[in-house]
């Protein structure tokens, strides 16, 4: 088991190997990124299950390395947080930082992981018609170059869905399966998003 200092951010998702810039401004948050990089510079970035202080948080988050680093005069902080591992909490801590705490597994990831040729382009045609129809541009040439792990990890975490969408993606044990639930989500947005100027909500 290991100790997580976490930052319970609503919407936000980190994936390993990739990277989340994020703007810290709160004091408490403030403590927390001074603590991690006098210790191990790593912070876990989880989702509360409903946007409200000391919310309850899903069970599955990504524990991130901060890389680059801005001090800001007025105490802020500009980080990057490059995903290192998935976990999944056993245990909230009973602490006295200001900041939450957990214990925690750490889920090895399958880096050799890869999709089928089928999947792959059911995929890109799945991710075009949904980037024309939201009006993205999109450089077509630099996603077919990248792997299929890059791809579909770096779709879910920037996708517009909302936070219960976000964590499915997160959660999906294996890449083809998250592949398929983007795919369905992708379809299902499309569908609905004429209609509900507010966004998609998956229940």
């Amino acid at each position: 088991m290991t100790r997580i200092t976490i930052f319970p951010l609503p919407g936000a998702v980190l994936y390993p190997g990739l990277q989340l810039p994020l703007h810290i401004f709160e004091p408490r948050y403030r403590a927390m990124v001074s603590d991690a990089l006098a210790r191990d510079r790593r912070i876990g970035m989880i989702q509360p299950q409903r946007p409200v202080e000391g919310a309850p948080l899903f069970t599955i988050g990504c524990l991130g390395r901060i890389g680059d680093v801005e001090a800001l005069e007025d105490g802020r902080f500009n980080i990057v947080l490059t995903g290192e591992s998935r976990f999944r909490i056993t245990r909230e801590l009973d602490v006295t930082t200001p900041f939450r705490q957990v214990e925690a597994e750490l889920l090895p990831e399958r880096e050799d992981e890869v999709l089928a040729p089928i999947e792959r382009a059911s995929f890109e045609r799945e991710a075009k018609r949904f980037a024309d129809a939201q009006g993205y541009a999109v450089d077509w040439d630099q996603v077919g170059r990248l792997d299929d792990m890059a791809l579909i990890n770096g779709v879910s975490q920037i996708a517009p869905f909302d936070a219960a969408a976000k964590q499915a993606l997160l959660e999906a044990e294996t890449l083809p399966a998250r592949c398929e639930l983007l795919v369905q989500l992708m379809q299902f947005f499309g569908r609905h998003s004429d209609d509900d100027d507010d966004g998609v909500t998956l229940q």
